[in-house]
């Protein structure tokens, strides 16, 4: 049976919500689609750029052959009079998709008049030029092939309007003196104080237009200008910064692949925005040539292009933070690219504007233009087709810029956790892994709380603590403040995870906090007095050990941790919940009791606690489990009853040979063995109990106590290794190969083991000191003593292979080694686990370290110290889970982090498989509590699944003859 886990993480960016996108409709109620620009930037054929819609008319001019946009402007240029900051971004709106207008206001078709017709009726052929001009509808570019021709609506409503008649004949004369100035605007080739839109427009044209109306112009003209110079800095961040950065020899970032990383994470999609900005500058030129020096509109098009650039905006503006930081991290640790970007400032292009003021360009760049439209709109008349279009334009930008705003505080948030990650500072040798570079990890809350110190003599008994809340760990620090500025943070007490974090009292009465005596203005000190409110957190595993009062400086701060605390752990508890990597599942949790409260007039005897569960199969292919309890050995089925077969309370170990017919009772100082069979066929009533005597054998027990066994496979061979006790004798360990009758072969060692199914396998190991454990590894055995781990080859006894791992025989001259062999000495070895083909994992109760093969340690003799006191393992891979009597605690073996931990109440490992698709067993207190006594629940530890979700783009979440019927 297998349980599904969701994908690990994967800083996590939290997605802006979304309501039903409105779409506008046209004057008729249909839908108006999108479309985006039918042209690309420096199409070689004017063909090319004619939009599908444009039809020639006889007042309207052919679109030009070419965009005539610039390469770059003057490197003097006018500073935007809106180039405030931005104001707050705030959360999202609904997304508006919306096409060019499509009002098809009529123009009346409009005769070039002879000199002559010119003359008669008091124009002149220049008055005809410009009203011709300026009455060109927008369809004649392709940046408006699809848009709203606003200057025809609003100079033309069942004919032409006589006012702009008017303006535009005292304006002919001026025309072609005002188009040479703009074609040098549009091509960077005037100086920075004739960029003004009065000076390219006649004093005439000024004076018709009104005050409005020309401050409106001016406005628009600034829409035309930002864009030029935004779009030219841009170019200049990959000309300046990046073009010279991959160019630089030697390499200011090495090697080559750090280089790309580095690029793509500071400078991250700026290539896909610049390519926007070429097209949209090109449209906004295309407008201004066309409509200057009356320009009606650009709504439409800042419209258009918006929902082409949408994403890519949207994706730069919330990694902003992210790249700012990685950009600062480089400049701070990388010398030689802190004098890159000072040579790189003092590019003339750049005006001394350092790398960070051009990243920030694209993030200022939409709240500056919005502010340009909204201004824009104060200034248009009611009656203009703007009243009406501007205010969509606006919306979308808003509901834009509000919807990235998480995105930004996420990303904001992801760069101050690194900075407090880089901050931190561990004792020595100890692996802590936070997990720190999964992209899900944040900072949640952090701040400045105090602590009182346990010691008496202390005369100012209170420590200033800096404690912050990760969403996966809870950190109290101490700062420190270094001569350069930087803070280093002091790791007072080592981390507690939150799966093992409880929160005590927010609630206690606020104490009085002595503060430090200064100096008053006579001879005598004056001390002075503060309120501190108090809340209590505490370790599970350690509730004595670790408990912290900490002090916060008042009643609304206090609060603040409190809701903080309470939040992270229940989004925690609810994310270990959905992503565990072995999920426990019921075996049985009402066959085995222990007594209780309520057991007192029970007439059945409960079984005692369960100490051990081994599955096994006999002839037939039946599958039974073998459980030992503190009143026998039980055997029987998976749901089914079961029968206590052997009286031997509380055995110590049962080991099953399955390939040999043989199950292993450790019990009262002796090693006995029968059938597996025989065992079977009494647990279902088909032979007699006196059966099981006929095939008992007694492997040890004769010459002194048996103190610990085990089985395995080493060489290739099944061996038995047990330890035995003797009253003057030192810990004797045998090794005993597993053989049928007719492999036996006699010989003189055989008088030492009187058994058919068991032969000598090399000679006995003396081990002095306590031992606990044996294990089998694949060509020696490791035997756990007081003095460390020994590793020895029972048939090599001579020359042995290692004496004991880890080696520390180097202590004397590495201080690193040297104290994790104090740390080893101080705690109980449990056993190893092979990490991979060159590197072993040693197990202890308290920690755990790497060695190499040759039993040397590895990773700089750094160790991992376990949140709990493990009494027994088990090793699947990845993770090595450690097991203590109220805790399971899964951890990933290639860096220590800590995957899952699994709560209950007198846990214990009842049985280890040996491969992975068996599923170990554990036992603990169940939820039952009656007469019959306090329930022992068998539970099995099940590997869980990555969970892939199924989209109907796979094609899956249907039979393949599901359509059939429907002739599909």
């Amino acid at each position: 049976m297998q349980n599904h886990r969701t994908p690990h993480p994967h800083i996590a960016i939290p997605q802006r919500t979304r309501s039903p996108a409105y779409v506008p409709a046209n004057s008729t109620g249909a839908e108006i689609s999108s479309s985006p620009y039918p042209f690309e930037l420096g199409l070689p054929s004017s063909e090319s750029l004619l939009s599908a819609s444009w039809e020639p008319t006889p007042t309207a001019r052919r679109p030009p052959t070419t965009l005539d946009v610039p390469g770059r402007p003057m490197l003097t240029r006018t500073r935007s009079t809106f180039g405030s900051a931005s104001p707050p971004i705030a959360f999202p709106e609904p997304e508006i998709y919306r096409s060019a207008s499509q009002r098809s206001t009529l123009r009346p078709r409009h005769h070039r008049s002879t000199r002559s017709e010119a003359s008669s009726s008091g124009k002149t052929p220049d008055d005809s030029t410009f009203l011709s001009r300026s009455h060109t509808p927008a369809a004649s570019t392709p940046a408006s092939a699809s848009s709203v021709d606003l200057s025809s609506s609003y100079t033309h409503t069942n004919g032409l309007d006589s006012k702009v008649n008017k303006l535009t004949s005292e304006l002919s004369n001026m025309t072609l003196e005002s188009e040479e100035g703009l074609k040098r605007f549009q091509n960077g080739q005037l100086q920075e104080k004739d960029e003004e839109w009065h000076l390219l427009v006649p004093l005439e044209a000024r004076e018709a237009l009104g005050k409005r109306e020309v401050e409106r112009q001016s406005v628009l003209f600034e829409v035309f200008k930002s864009e030029r110079d935004y779009l030219y800095d841009l170019k200049l961040i990959r000309e300046v910064f990046i073009e010279r950065l991959r160019s630089a020899a030697p390499p200011v970032i090495s090697p080559g692949e750090r280089l790309q990383k580095f690029l793509s994470e500071v400078f991250w999609n700026l290539d896909e925005i610049i390519a926007h900005h070429e097209r949209l500058l090109a449209a906004l030129f295309d407008r201004q040539r066309e409509q200057h020096p009356l320009v009606q509109s650009v709504s439409d098009v800042i419209l258009n292009s918006f929902f082409l650039f949408k994403a890519d905006y949207e994706s730069y503006i919330e990694h902003y933070p992210l790249a700012e930081e990685r950009h600062r991290t480089e400049l701070n640790f990388n010398k030689d690219y802190q004098d890159f970007v000072q040579r790189r400032s003092r590019d003339p292009r750049t005006k001394k504007r350092d790398l960070v003021t051009f990243l920030s360009r694209p993030v200022t760049r939409l709240p500056r233009l919005n502010l340009m439209l909204e201004h824009i709109h104060k200034l248009t008349e009611p009656d203009h087709p703007d009243a009406d279009e501007l205010p969509l334009v606006l919306s979308v930008l808003n509901a834009f810029l509000k919807s990235t705003q998480p995105g930004i505080a996420a990303a904001e948030s992801k760069v101050k956790f690194w900075n407090l990650c880089d901050s931190l500072v561990f004792n020595d040798a100890e692996i802590i892994e936070l997990d720190r570079y999964t992209d899900s990890r944040l900072l949640i809350h952090a701040g400045t709380l105090a602590r009182r110190s346990k010691s008496d003599m202390d005369w100012n008994p209170w420590n200033d603590l800096y404690v912050a809340l990760l969403d996966n760990y809870f950190l109290i620090t101490k700062e420190e403040r270094q001569l350069s500025g930087t803070i280093r943070r002091l790791v007072v007490s080592r981390p507690i995870p939150l799966a093992y974090l409880r929160l005590g009292s927010f609630d206690d009465p606020l104490e009085n906090r002595k503060e430090r005596p200064e100096e008053g203005s006579g001879s005598f000190l004056r001390s002075s007095y503060r309120s501190v409110y108090p809340f209590t957190v505490y370790h599970a595993a350690e509730k004595s050990a670790r408990h912290y009062v900490l002090y916060a400086p008042s009643e609304t701060v206090r609060a603040k941790w409190r809701d903080a605390l309470v939040d992270a752990k229940g989004v925690d508890d609810a994310r270990r919940e959905g992503n565990r990597w072995f999920v426990p599942q019921n075996f049985d949790n009402s066959t085995f009791r222990v007594p209780g409260p309520r057991s007192v007039r029970s007439r059945k005897t409960p079984s005692g606690k369960v100490l051990q569960a081994i599955p096994f199969t006999a002839s037939g292919g039946k599958k039974f489990v073998a459980i030992s309890c503190a009143s026998g050995i039980f055997i029987g089925r998976r749901g089914e009853t079961f029968r206590k077969i052997l009286a031997f309370e509380n055995a110590k170990n049962i080991i099953v040979l399955q390939d040999f017919n043989k199950i292993l009772i450790h019990h009262d100082g002796y090693l006995l063995s029968y059938s597996l069979e025989v065992l079977a066929r009494v647990a279902q009533y088909q032979s007699p109990a006196s059966a099981l005597d006929a095939s008992i054998e007694t492997i040890a027990g004769h010459d002194g106590s048996v103190i610990c066994c085990e089985a395995g496979i080493v060489k290739g061979r099944t061996v038995v290794m047990y330890a035995i006790k003797s009253l003057f004798l030192p810990t004797t360990v045998y090794t005993l190969e597993v053989c049928r009758p007719d492999m036996r072969v006699t010989s003189s060692r055989s008088i030492q083991h009187p058994t058919m199914s068991f032969r000598p396998y090399g000679e006995s190991v003396y081990i002095p000191g306590e031992l606990y454990s044996l294990a089998p590894l694949i060509k020696s055995i490791a035997i756990c003593t007081d003095r460390g781990t020994i590793i020895v080859d029972p048939q090599n006894t001579v020359r042995p292979v290692i004496s004991i791992v880890p080696d520390f025989s180097g202590a004397s001259s590495n201080p690193s080694m040297a104290n994790l062999k104090s740390h080893c000495e101080n705690a109980r070895p449990l056993g190893l686990i092979r990490y991979d083909a060159s590197e072993l994992m040693a197990i202890y109760d308290t920690m755990g370290c790497y060695i190499t093969k040759h039993g040397q340690p590895s990773r700089d003799s750094n160790f991992i110290r376990w949140e709990i006191k493990a009494n027994s393992f088990l090793h699947r891979v990845p993770h090595v889970l450690l097991f203590s009597s109220e805790f399971i605690e899964v951890r990933d073996t290639r860096t220590g982090r800590l995957d899952q931990v699994i709560e209950a109440v007198d846990i214990r490992l009842l049985y280890t498989p040996t491969s992975r698709a068996v599923t170990p067993l554990v036992a603990w207190r169940g939820e039952k509590n009656d007469e019959d006594g306090l329930s022992e629940q068998i539970l099995e530890l099940v590997d869980t699944t990555e969970f892939t979700p199924v989209t109907p783009a796979s094609g899956s979440f249907a039979p393949p003859d599901i359509w059939d019927e429907w002739d599909m």
